[in-house]
């Protein structure tokens, strides 16, 4: 990369947090990019405390109370991850292996889920294939539990290849046939797998040109033998981490690292965010911010330390991302499906809501911002043209053109003149929300 300086520090917290704020930035390059990298954003983390007993509970008691319940467990585990990239990558993995908790019953299986995707977020790609290969949740939700020798159900055998590895154009009609038989004989009871052999065909299969009496095992070898797993994993880290638009010259060198390293995540990830492609301009503020990111985003700038999960989530589901409920088995499009003549508006209902700190439909928030005190925590605060400099360094991205900072600044002085402008003036808190509201607003705060 050409600089470890603030733009860049700035670019890595927005694409791998979700937010930041002054002391993030500081945090950051009080050391190296090496050092932040590797021995902070992809070093492993204990894991979180579960949200509740009630993950072991294989009953169907309170399921809309426990699915609301772990939503707001996964922001806070959000809120609280630290300077680690593990919940923006349980996040990626949720969209990538979809399951959907409609179709899973049980809120409790989604947790386990989403546990495994924590336990294998930058990890081994083969191992955690397996693995989500015999998870309840999945098991459930493409069908793997009505796949038995003699009736093989298909369903997930082709999103294995379709979705999940290798992408269309990769495989075989007949490969989908002979990898549903690999993997029957699999069943759910309550939260718990298991494997049933009178319902597992154990004949042979040929499948991608090798023949034996295959299980789930040897099909995800065979797969990931294939020069395409590689490149499919790659174009979604790209697309996620860099840009929406993968570049093939880019993927196949990020391709290269995880075949060498046997499809383990962190070489790949590591080379990543230290290189010059990712750090280039051209990349900076190029992606539109999810409805998970956009939300949390908002609370880390304020410094908020009791956001209002539950009016976070149902904030979420207007903006088309209900965490445990994507659209269908491909998951959330993103990027520009993420802003619409709907999702705006309400984008902008919420930060002015928490600007204002008036919830709609009433009721308090869980938090409070002294706006005067927030302004008051940055360098220059009774400097308005430095103050509006300085937040932007944190809300935006997308560096403001001079018309765009004389705007804010016209809101922010309100008909004052720049040198009357003054924490201290009564009408500062006004005022200040004034300026908030334009700023969020604005289309380059939708950016990352």
């Amino acid at each position: 990369m050409t600089a470890w300086d603030e733009t860049a520090a700035r670019h890595i917290l927005s694409r791998t947090l979700f937010g930041y704020n002054l002391q993030d930035i500081e945090f950051a390059l009080s050391m190296t990019l090496d050092e932040f990298v590797d021995n902070h954003l992809l070093a492993d983390k204990p894991e979180p405390a579960s949200p509740g007993f009630w993950v072991n509970d294989t009953s169907s008691d309170n399921r809309t109370e426990r699915t609301r319940e772990l939503i707001n467990w996964w922001y806070y585990v959000m809120m609280n991850q630290g300077y680690s990239l593990r919940e923006r990558m349980v996040l990626f993995w949720h969209n990538h292996f979809v399951s959907d908790v409609t179709k899973v019953v049980l809120p409790q299986r989604m947790y386990w889920q989403n546990k495994l995707f924590r336990d294998h977020a930058m990890g081994n790609l083969i191992e955690f294939t397996k693995a989500v290969t015999l998870d309840a949740a999945m098991l459930i939700y493409l069908d793997g539990i009505s796949n038995r020798k003699g009736a093989p159900n298909e369903n997930y055998a082709r999103e294995l290849m379709e979705l999940f590895t290798l992408g269309i154009g990769n495989y075989t009609e007949t490969d989908i046939q002979e990898a549903a038989r690999a993997l029957t004989g699999w069943r759910v009871e309550g939260l718990t797998p298991y494997f049933t052999q009178s319902r597992f065909d154990d004949g042979d299969k040929t499948f991608m040109n090798q023949t034996g009496n295959f299980t789930h095992t040897e099909i995800v070898d065979i797969i990931f033998s294939q020069p395409a797993a590689a490149m499919y994993f790659c174009r979604e880290l790209y697309s996620e981490f860099v840009h929406v638009v993968p570049d093939e010259t880019n993927v196949e060198i990020m391709a290269e690292i995880l075949r060498s390293n046997n499809y383990e995540l962190k070489p790949v990830l590591s080379t990543l965010f230290k290189s010059v492609l990712f750090h280039s301009d051209e990349i900076r503020a190029a992606k539109i911010k999810n409805p998970v990111e956009f939300i949390l985003a908002t609370m880390k700038q304020f410094n908020i330390s009791t956001p209002d999960y539950s009016y976070m989530r149902s904030v979420a589901s207007q903006l088309r991302q209900e965490l445990f409920s994507p659209p269908n088995v491909s998951g959330w499009d993103g990027d520009k499906t993420w802003i619409n003549t709907t999702t705006l508006p309400a984008r902008n209902i919420y930060t002015d809501a928490i600007v204002t700190g008036n919830k709609p439909g009433g009721g308090n928030f869980t938090f409070e911002i002294d706006l005067v005190e927030y302004a008051r925590t940055f360098p220059e605060p009774e400097n308005a043209v430095q103050l509006i400099d300085d937040i932007a360094r944190i809300f935006i991205q997308f560096p403001l053109s001079e018309n765009r900072k004389a705007y804010l600044l016209n809101t922010l002085l309100d008909g004052a003149e720049v040198y009357d402008w003054s924490t201290s003036d009564p009408k500062a808190e006004d005022r200040l929300k004034l300026f908030f509201k334009a700023l969020m607003r604005l289309s380059e705060y939708q950016l990352t």
